[in-house]
């Protein structure tokens, strides 16, 4: 496996842009971070993830009727998942639909960000009003709204995104 970039620097220097350029994003780089999501893990390999790509004109309109936390961005990915199509946990019945889809939207942030591309992972939306303006059909969960494009000249991190709990606080081994 070739390593091209220490992840723990990407994961660190990737924040979310609430500020984009008006620059179109190259449908080579598009290709890329779809890409990333075509490749993503999910449970038993069902794939249940749908990616509706919003980046022109009239779509990008339809957007602002959905979320306020568009950021004006050029491109914004809707990530779904089809109901029956998700793995379901024998014990309990849990579907992985959420969790698949989060997973899919996880590897294409962080394509986006090492492509050069800022994205913030937007779950502020109005699921009905998405139905609505894209066609989305019964059978599909929108899950995540990823919107993406070049960070503005002035773009920067929210203060609070250096801020972690103590490792302590998270993480134990063996036992609660």
């Amino acid at each position: 496996m070739e390593k091209s970039i220490d992840f723990l620097k990407l994961a660190a220097a990737r924040y979310s842009v609430r500020k984009f350029a008006k620059e179109t994003v190259e449908q080579e780089k598009l290709e890329k971070v779809l890409e990333a999501g075509h490749l993503a893990p999910t449970a038993v390999n069902r794939q249940p993830q749908h990616i509706l790509v919003i980046n022109e004109g009239s779509a990008l309109a339809k957007l602002t009727r959905c979320t306020k936390y568009h950021f004006n961005a050029p491109v914004a990915l809707l990530v779904s998942y089809g109901k029956n199509e998700c793995w379901k946990r024998v014990y309990d019945g849990k579907s992985s639909g959420e969790i698949d889809a989060s997973i899919v939207t996880t590897h294409m942030m962080l394509e986006a960000a090492s492509i050069g591309l800022g994205t913030t992972w937007v779950m502020h939306f109005d699921p009905a009003a998405m139905r609505n303006e894209f066609d989305v059909p019964d059978n599909l969960e929108p899950v995540a709204l990823l919107v993406m494009g070049y960070p503005a000249e002035d773009a920067k991190p929210s203060s609070a995104h250096s801020e972690f709990r103590p490792p302590e606080d998270i993480v134990s081994y063996n036992r609660f």
